[in-house]
């Protein structure tokens, strides 16, 4: 691990902690002293069928987005976001090497429902395509 500082390649760790797939290292330079904090998680090797029939990497960062857009200026720390991400990601795990994108889709849906019913409005209305305001009405409706 390079130094982000120096560039110099050697470092130390100096204290390690472990969160449900995260591995957290916080790293001393050994040249210029300074300290920093690296996380680690696995990988998944999963591909996502796509609607059109397409297979692609699993892509955490297109997950993250779409929730983080969700979420903008709602009361929603983004701790939570990540631990809702962990835990659907441990569920695609169990599910296997190839999962359908709408499955993604609606275990997204499914935990910001529970999270915040804003965030689920907006999610819902971009993975659902909604072409009007009827759509948004009856989306609501069915919040009740």
């Amino acid at each position: 691990m390079k130094c982000p500082f120096c560039d110099n390649p050697d470092t130390k760790v100096t204290d390690k902690r472990d969160a449900n797939s995260i591995t957290r290292r916080r790293r001393e330079c050994l040249k210029c002293k300074k300290r920093f904090t690296t996380y680690e998680r696995p990988e998944l090797d999963l591909f996502v069928i796509k609607k059109d029939g397409r297979r692609v990497p699993y892509n955490r960062t297109k997950v993250e987005g779409g929730v983080m857009r969700a979420c903008e200026k709602r009361p929603i720390s983004p701790e939570k976001i990540v631990k809702m991400i962990d835990d659907i990601e441990s569920k695609l795990r169990k599910r296997g090497r190839e999962i359908k994108s709408s499955y993604i889709g609606n275990l997204v849906m499914n935990r910001l429902r529970k999270l915040d019913r804003v965030a689920y409005i907006r999610f819902a209305s971009v993975y659902r395509e909604f072409k009007d305001v009827d759509d948004f009405k009856k989306e609501i409706r069915g919040l009740d």
